[in-house]
């Protein structure tokens, strides 16, 4: 990768730190989760999950408008990072003319995603957002759109999730040549969707939280490794980056595996479920990279115009190159101890 490149991703990340920098923003973004079953006839379990620091949580509360009314109080707990309510509710309509309501959804940077499932099978999945937090059910629930839910969630967690990001940019900065970088992400794309569909296939489980860990550690590797091409070691990772991406890109999967488990896959269309989560996720993934090419072709527009010598450039964006480098492992590392203290607490 030229000096010019190295720049330009340097900016980007600089960018990224700085409007991504708070980690309660990022927390912030996770979407909260409606889920609601008939398990009788006219009788609903409702589950209400929202995203939470510590003992707070996101001011979201939903309502039902029409003819519904509650069979017992809600009950909430604090767990992994939510803050889970589930009570009971009585519809004689089938929720038909009901109205759904996510108070407070307009005042924040996050959506909710509801899915609901009748007794007779029939399932329906949608997003509540800050311009329309309200949802009215009709006497025959459509599930047109499910597919671009899905899709929707997969772009949204890819772009939202800044340690994906993170590591993706990392990686970036560690490959050397287009054909080299085309390889390293194809193999980073390979080994999160088998461990994404192995997950929601139910064949292996694995606990969130020290994924979470894993992946920061994921980043601060990488960082170091970015380290040692400075100081002239030739590492396996440098040498073979893909080797790194593949190996860490299992882990990455089955974080994205957690976000599809928060609105659930519905059983009866997982394979297509599956496919539009997992093309959303490359689809964000390619939407990043294409604004990291576009800011390489405008940051080399402005070098070639720039007046200063090249020498001096060079030494500039090397500086710059290695404190953003630092800047990144010290924010990773700084999620692992964080990430880790919440698995051993």
């Amino acid at each position: 990768m030229t000096a010019k490149m190295i720049r330009a991703f340097s900016l980007l990340i600089l960018f990224t730190g700085s409007f991504w920098g708070s980690h309660a923003f990022a927390h912030e973004l996770r979407p909260a989760y409606l889920q609601i079953t008939e398990d009788r006839a006219g009788e609903f379990n409702v589950v209400w999950r929202v995203p939470a620091r510590g003992q707070m949580k996101l001011s979201l509360d939903v309502g039902f408008e029409g003819p519904v009314s509650e069979l017992d109080s809600a009950v909430g707990r604090l767990a992994n990072g939510m803050y889970t309510e589930s009570w009971r509710i009585r519809s004689p309509t089938g929720l038909s003319g009901t109205t759904v309501v996510v108070k407070g959804l307009e005042q924040t940077m996050t959506d909710a995603l509801m899915r609901v499932e009748w007794l007779d099978g029939t399932e329906l999945v949608g997003r509540l957002v800050a311009e329309n937090p309200r949802y009215t059910f009709t006497a025959e629930p459509s599930a047109d759109g499910w597919l671009k839910t899905y899709f929707v969630l997969g772009v949204e967690h890819i772009l939202l999730g800044i340690d994906h990001l993170l590591f993706v940019l990392v990686l970036l900065l560690l490959v050397s040549g287009w054909r080299s970088l085309a390889v390293t992400i194809s193999a980073f794309t390979l080994a999160h969707s088998v461990t994404l569909a192995l997950s929601v296939l139910g064949l292996i489980s694995v606990p969130q939280a020290p994924v979470e860990a894993v992946i920061a550690l994921s980043i601060v590797f990488v960082a170091s490794e970015i380290l040692m091409i400075r100081r002239g070691n030739l590492t396996l990772a440098i040498r073979r980056p893909w080797l790194v991406a593949l190996g860490f890109g299992l882990l990455h999967g089955l974080g994205f595996a957690g976000a599809l488990a928060d609105i659930g896959v519905s059983q009866s269309a997982i394979a297509g479920s599956l496919l539009a989560f997992n093309l959303g996720v490359e689809a964000g993934q390619l939407l990043f990279i294409a604004a990291v090419a576009s800011l390489v072709v405008l940051v080399r527009k402005v070098l070639e115009s720039s007046n200063l010598a090249e020498a001096r450039v060079g030494g500039i964006g090397a500086t710059a190159t290695m404190l953003v480098v630092y800047a990144i492992g010290g924010t990773a590392s700084w999620w692992l101890i964080d990430r880790t203290v919440v698995l051993v607490s």
